[in-house]
């Protein structure tokens, strides 16, 4: 006997319009019925209570017939129930202000309300009741009484409960896996992002092992001309010592020529080859010459010690200080027109590690505080030191300085607060990788407009 919507005035009773029609007209028996039934007159007396209604409402008929207490089964105090209401007339006030909005009225028997309401009152813990009630008329259509019938919808009710509560569960299912499902999304974007810094990463890594393969192939092939430039240089030296030897000799003997003619003309020679400051020039020159091949010779065995191509996936026990120089002289051309450098360099022992990598750390800092530098020239100070299980190298800068916010990303990968074309935000990065490939750690300490100084400490050596 489902309830129509409330929008509606119609309903239907639980029996069929036949039956419920004889009921409300007088005719039928209750007593015979299976439908929980009952009626009262219009003084409101219960005049019948069928064997169903007392199943239902676990009255028995004989305390109940003769009385008023039509409302004991429902409630816990006495009040008119929807047939004490239809007696009285069955306006819509009183019955609304008794079942609001749990009432309504049926266009296909007019007189006629049913509603649904629960009562915690019945047995069992109480029950959902769909109930309607209906004038009785006597055959002259005056109202007699009012007769109410009863129906039990706890079971549909629960039915409609758990299902309820199992479209609710299955919502926040949903709503918990839809949430699973994002944070999975995320933990995936996140992933794909670090996999593909760590792709740049590999790919910049690879340049600089192909830069430090090409550094030490061109500083093989250059080694060969400095080596016998530098033998030949030699040489050459000799034999202007000796040809010099030979020109002393011959001007000590040139007085001694009887010829007035040899004499001049041998002058005039010396006035126009300008000997005097051809023999001061010539040892200028060779000192300067000498200078510059053995700057070459330098660089050459800078780059092979920078890049140190032959051992550069082997660990070693190296002396940091050495590496620290040919760093320098590599950069050398970024630093001098920018900076002058100090070296502060204490007594460090051998420290087992990648050297061409941790040359690399070096170089990155020290081409980042260059980079740091305004107008006026700088200092950048390099110092060292160690602990008695860690050496640490120092990197400081006068320059412009890092504010706490961009502090806190500086190495993150592509993270860069230079102007565009002048960093790829990787270099700090690698580097960061790269000591912590080493199990030990970079710091940086600075403050805008005053400087900054970063700090790589390492292990003296790798645990097992």
């Amino acid at each position: 006997m489902p309830l129509l919507p409330k929008s509606t005035c119609d309903c239907s009773l639980s029996s069929s319009a036949v039956e419920q029609s004889d009921f409300f007209n007088g005719v039928g028996h209750l007593t015979d019925s299976p439908i929980p039934a009952y009626a009262i007159d219009t003084d409101h007396v219960i005049t019948q209570w069928n064997r169903a209604c007392a199943i239902l409402t676990g009255m028995p008929a004989s305390t109940m017939l003769g009385t008023r207490n039509q409302w004991q089964p429902f409630y816990d105090r006495q009040r008119p129930v929807l047939a004490d209401l239809v007696v009285d007339g069955g306006l819509c006030g009183p019955i609304q202000h008794y079942y609001p909005g749990k009432v309504i009225c049926s266009l296909q028997m007019p007189g006629t309300f049913v509603g649904e309401d629960f009562f915690p009152r019945m047995i069992h813990g109480g029950k959902w009741i769909q109930f309607s009630a209906g004038p009785m008329y006597d055959r002259s259509g005056k109202v007699v009484g009012a007769i109410a019938m009863l129906q039990d919808m706890s079971a549909q009710k629960h039915a409609e409960e758990a299902l309820q509560k199992g479209r609710a569960d299955l919502e926040q299912l949903v709503i918990e896996r839809t949430a699973e499902l994002m944070r999975r999304n995320v933990e995936l974007t996140l992933a794909n992002e670090q996999l593909t810094s760590l792709q740049q990463q590999l790919v910049q890594a690879e340049k600089l092992s192909s830069i430090g393969l090409l550094a030490a192939g061109v500083a093989h092939e250059i080694n060969n001309p400095i080596g016998y430039i530098f033998s030949n240089f030699g040489t050459l030296g000799q034999y202007l010592s000796q040809l010099m030897e030979m020109l002393d000799a011959f001007e000590k003997a040139e007085p001694l020529i009887s010829q007035a003619v040899v004499r001049h003309d041998l002058g005039a020679l010396r006035e126009r080859i300008e000997l005097d400051y051809l023999k001061a020039d010539i040892p200028v020159l060779m000192r300067e010459s000498l200078e510059g091949i053995v700057r070459v010779r330098q660089i050459v065995q800078d780059l092979k010690d920078f890049s140190r191509v032959d051992n550069a996936m082997q660990w070693q026990l190296v002396d940091l200080h050495p590496g620290i120089h040919s760093t320098l002289n590599i950069v050398n051309n970024e630093v001098r027109y920018k900076a002058d450098v100090i070296l502060v360099f204490g007594v460090l022992p051998d420290v087992e590690c990648l050297p061409s990598q941790i040359n690399q750390v070096v170089m990155n800092l020290i081409i980042n505080a260059v980079q740091a530098m305004g107008a006026v020239r700088g200092t950048i100070t390099i110092r060292t030191g160690c602990t008695s299980q860690t050496a640490w190298i120092e990197v400081a800068d006068d320059g412009c300085g890092i504010s706490a916010e961009n502090t806190a990303r500086i190495f993150d990968p592509f993270y860069t607060t230079k102007p565009i074309g002048t960093g790829t935000g990787l270099g700090l990065s690698m580097s960061y990788g790269i000591v912590s490939k080493h199990h030990g750690r970079i710091d940086v300490d600075s403050t805008v407009g005053v400087g900054t100084t970063f700090r790589i400490t390492l292990p003296l050596r790798q645990p097992l």
